[in-house]
């Protein structure tokens, strides 16, 4: 029997790189999770993941970069399933009105709220005027997932124009970023049935008028 080869110094190099980036990490959501929030520090960050400030750096570019990686690890799952309910409808003509339909039932069947209470959390919420940096890094994190519903109605309909796919979800990833404020300011992000109702009636709203488009009726 051949016995495995040792480990190369690159190699744990490599496991090195992923401990360290894991514990900053791990460190900056129990953080998040303490103070209710982003408010901490790179040096407070750094002491609790038990890395050299410049460790911290060597992954990240800054603590937004730290926060938006540990927003699109905690939204994973639900964006998982956003795609998914894209993957599993029947697949269209191709045509804008089916690919429209399609994302528009994704959009009905992801969690939406529990994806913006998360947002909220980690990153700070979208309705705060005294938190520009928040409501920016809001943006960027559903932007981030626009960019993967892009890529995946893309490999649906492979002959369509990939503008017009990113206008489609644009459109629609840009207004469920309207009404998420629009919900967080009338329900204080309320996960009940109530809360999830309204956001219900919004989202109908909005695919409704993206749908009809803004030309005045003829």
């Amino acid at each position: 029997m051949i016995a495995s080869a040792a480990p190369t110094a690159t190699d744990r190099r490599a496991a090195l790189k992923a401990r360290h980036r894991s514990a900053i990490l791990e460190a900056a959501r129990q953080l998040v999770e303490e103070r209710d929030g982003p408010g901490f520090s790179v040096d407070e960050l750094a002491e609790r993941a038990d890395v050299a400030r410049r460790t911290v750096f060597n992954h990240f570019a800054s603590i937004d970069e730290v926060l938006l990686t540990l927003c699109a690890n905690a939204l994973e799952v639900i964006i998982d399933d956003f795609v998914d309910a894209v993957a599993a409808a029947p697949v269209g003509d191709g045509s804008r009105s089916s690919m429209f339909d399609e994302i528009a039932q994704s959009l009905r069947s992801a969690d939406l709220p529990g994806a913006i209470e998360m947002v909220g959390k980690i990153l700070g919420k979208p309705d705060d005027p005294d938190d520009p940096r928040g409501r920016a890094l809001s943006d960027e994190a559903f932007a981030r997932a626009a960019e993967r519903l892009v890529t995946e109605v893309g490999h649906r309909n492979p002959n369509s124009d990939p503008l017009e796919i990113g206008f489609l979800v644009g459109s629609l990833m840009n207004g469920v970023i309207v009404i998420a404020k629009h919900w967080i300011l009338c329900t204080g992000v309320r996960l009940d049935e109530t809360g999830r109702a309204d956001w219900q009636e919004l989202l109908t709203r909005l695919i409704d008028s993206v749908r009809a488009g803004y030309a005045p009726a003829t």
